[in-house]
């Protein structure tokens, strides 16, 4: 079980009510299909990602990453008990998807980036800390059904 500090707590909730979904998600998204390459092949029916320019202006990658961004919502819904929030989505991105759980370490890593680029110097030491520390318990959670 995750031990979280009111700070944190507060931290966490303050981030995702300021965050633009539908800015954020797609960035974080692109950013890790253009950084690392090795993860478009999970989104092979996503169409055109031959280049930079060609994952920025895919919808089907914006959409996803919106998904992805209102999926991190479920975490700060249940952040006393994220790993069972996320035992279907560990489950589907596993068995079905056969998604690397390295990758949720790469998205989560885009994510802090964009998040950091947005807030600014809000985006102090201490709510970097409390940002990333929820991170990896999504992470850890998403990667539960691998061990």
């Amino acid at each position: 079980m995750v031990v979280w500090t009111d700070f944190e707590r507060a931290t966490i909730q303050d981030i995702f009510s300021k965050m633009d979904y539908e800015v954020v998600g797609p960035a974080a998204l692109t950013r890790c299909l253009i950084v690392y390459p090795w993860t478009q092949r999970y989104f092979g029916n996503f169409g055109n990602l031959y280049n930079a320019a060609a994952i920025m202006g895919n919808p089907m990658v914006a959409k996803h990453g919106t998904t992805i961004l209102h999926g991190l919502d479920r975490g700060v819904k249940n952040m006393d008990n994220i790993k069972a929030a996320y035992a279907e989505l560990s489950v589907l991105h596993s068995e079905k998807l056969h998604v690397d759980p390295d990758n949720f370490k790469l998205l989560s890593d885009c994510l802090t980036i964009v998040v950091a680029a947005q807030f600014g110097k809000a985006f102090t030491g201490e709510v970097q800390a409390a940002f990333q520390k929820f991170l990896a318990v999504v992470v850890s959670s998403l990667g539960r059904q691998y061990h």
